[in-house]
């Protein structure tokens, strides 16, 4: 299981991120990728993001290529189950398909940040009927899906910050797309709530 771990976070990374920027690239023009550099809780969350994203395929690597350095990592072996390692990668998979339906349903609108200078149209079909985040909702359950199946102070330490900055992000874009689009982004969140 370490290797198809392995394989599956890198797959994942490829899937959810590398190509819908491709995609909507080409479809738009726009680099999709609109995270500053600099230091707005905007940009700090973009350079939290940017961690995690290094430090999940780092942990995954460690587990499959050198599993006697995982004692390092602090394990929680109370939690070391088979049940709970299946559950994980359950979680994994169905976070997975949750995010690109989700991505397939923004089409052109699908950003990484909040992007100021071309206006996206709003999203409220598809998946966007039942939560109003469903791509960040399934990034939660990747991280909780990573915890139970490799349960260690890394991997509890990315779901935390993934949770923290999560909840950041989804009050600034909805600060952003409450400027946008007004009362039609009011409406919608008085009918859809925030996570489910």
């Amino acid at each position: 299981m370490p290797y198809y771990l392995l394989a599956f976070v890198l797959m994942y990374f490829l899937i959810t991120f590398v190509l819908p920027s491709l995609r909507v690239k080409r479809q738009t023009g726009i680099n999709p990728f609109v995270v500053p550099s600099d230091d707005s809780a905007h940009g700090y969350i973009g350079r939290i993001f940017r961690v995690l994203a290094g430090l999940i395929p780092v942990v995954v690597a460690v587990n499959a290529f050198a599993p006697d350095w995982m004692q390092y990592l602090l394990p929680v072996w109370y939690l070391d189950a088979q049940s709970l390692q299946w559950l994980g990668l359950l979680l994994m998979h169905l976070s997975l398909l949750l995010i690109v339906a989700a991505q397939l349903a923004m089409k052109k609108s699908w950003r990484i940040g909040i992007d100021e200078k071309n206006r996206t149209e709003l999203v409220t079909g598809g998946l966007f009927r039942y939560s109003r985040n469903p791509i960040f909702l399934g990034m939660l359950m990747t991280t909780a899906g990573l915890f139970l199946v490799l349960p260690n102070a890394v991997t509890l330490l990315a779901h935390a910050l993934s949770w923290v900055t999560l909840q950041i992000q989804v009050r600034l874009e909805e600060a952003f797309l409450k400027q946008q689009h007004g009362e039609r982004y009011l409406g919608y969140c008085k009918k859809t709530r925030r996570w489910l």
